[in-house]
């Protein structure tokens, strides 16, 4: 994993998974359909994003895929801070 997908993993674990078993949690993990995130906590992690990442708010599609796992919101991260630089 990259440091910004060991980041992003971090958060997900301590926002949504604290205490309980973080083993399955790959790159891959369906978060959304394993019932990691739901529709609030998708909006949690477009806060974290916007705040960790200077990403503005209103550049971030709330498209579920785009958070679905960790390895699409670290792909959404990085084109996100690829195309504001």
């Amino acid at each position: 994993m990259t440091s910004l997908m060991d980041e992003i993993r971090g958060y997900v674990v301590t926002e949504f998974l604290d205490g309980e078993d973080s083993a399955d949690l790959t790159p891959d993990y369906d978060l959304i359909d394993n019932g990691v995130v739901d529709s609030l906590g998708v909006v949690r992690v477009v806060s974290h994003l916007s705040r960790a990442y200077a990403i503005p708010i209103d550049d971030i599609p709330l498209n579920p895929d785009n958070f679905r796992s960790i390895g699409s919101i670290s792909a959404f991260v990085e084109d996100a801070t690829k195309t504001a630089a």
